[in-house]
């Protein structure tokens, strides 16, 4: 084996410590670092298990709430009713002008926290409740895209 600081081949070569690197090297130049006594091994620290919530059918029970299709010209109007500009807005919700603008124009989603935030700024209501859709079943045969898009008859 080849030392790791000088090169030279070596039938014996020591792990030592120098400027803070670990480093395999001949007998000559391990008097440059401090010898390390255990080898460093790294502990595979495992994931901790998936929250329960996150799975099954719990997760789309908790989602209740949708936002309005039109939220970029609700909050466009709301900011221009109170005489705020796209600047003080987002100083306001903690937001970039260039963000306010896109969201505005429905460029940009902005995400719950932040709808939120402009909701309480400019009075106004961004989300709405979703419906749950009832699905009735045709006799006891499995249903197909097809029957879930013909109207009732």
């Amino acid at each position: 084996m080849r030392c790791e600081l000088c090169g030279r081949e070596e039938g014996r070569l020591q792990r030592v410590i120098i400027e803070g690197v670990e480093m395999m090297v001949c007998s000559t130049c391990s008097a440059y670092g401090k010898p390390v006594t255990t080898p460093r091994v790294k502990k595979a620290t495992a994931a901790p298990p998936p929250r329960k919530e996150y799975y099954g059918r719990d997760i789309f029970e908790k989602m209740n709430l949708e936002i309005v299709p039109d939220w970029g010209e609700r909050i466009r109007r709301a900011r221009e009713g109170k005489g705020l500009s796209r600047q003080e807005l987002g100083a306001m919700v903690g937001e970039k002008t260039t963000a306010i603008a896109k969201i505005e124009n429905q460029e940009l989603r902005p995400p719950d926290e932040k709808a939120k935030k402009i909701e309480k700024v400019l009075d106004i209501t961004l989300f709405q409740e979703v419906k749950q859709a009832v699905v009735k079943k045709k006799d006891a045969k499995r249903l197909t895209i097809g029957d879930l898009l013909k109207k009732d008859e």
